[in-house]
């Protein structure tokens, strides 16, 4: 029973090209591993103009999105920052605490009983 040789991926990775293929040329465990990593990468060249098309698309969607939720936010940012135009909106008039049906002062501020 013969060991099976573990060089291939240290020698991929930290040795240099001529290093790497004089061990594949002696090497039959180390030379199917690299025909097999060769052809996986054949099939990654293969899709890979498939993927990055298919990428430009999805990034399009993407910034479609964001752009939707960029101008819906401001806009509904800007309508909470002032009160009497959201009640107008929603209503056709302004309301104020009074209308509401709250005990107000002279300046118009809710009035709370201070037990």
């Amino acid at each position: 029973m013969t060991k099976k040789c573990n060089k291939f991926e240290a020698l991929f990775t930290f040795s240099d090209e001529e290093t790497l293929k004089a061990h594949i040329a002696e090497c039959p465990d180390c030379k199917a591993e690299y025909d097999k990593m060769n052809r996986v990468s054949d099939l990654i060249q293969e899709v890979k103009p498939h993927y990055k098309n298919n990428n430009k698309f999805n990034a399009v969607k993407v910034a479609c999105v964001l752009f939707a939720l960029l101008v819906g936010g401001t806009t509904l940012e800007i309508a909470n920052m002032n009160y009497n135009i959201l009640d107008e909106i929603k209503y056709g008039q302004q309301f104020t605490a009074e209308d509401l049906g709250f005990q107000t002062d002279d300046y118009g501020l809710i009035m709370v009983d201070g037990e």
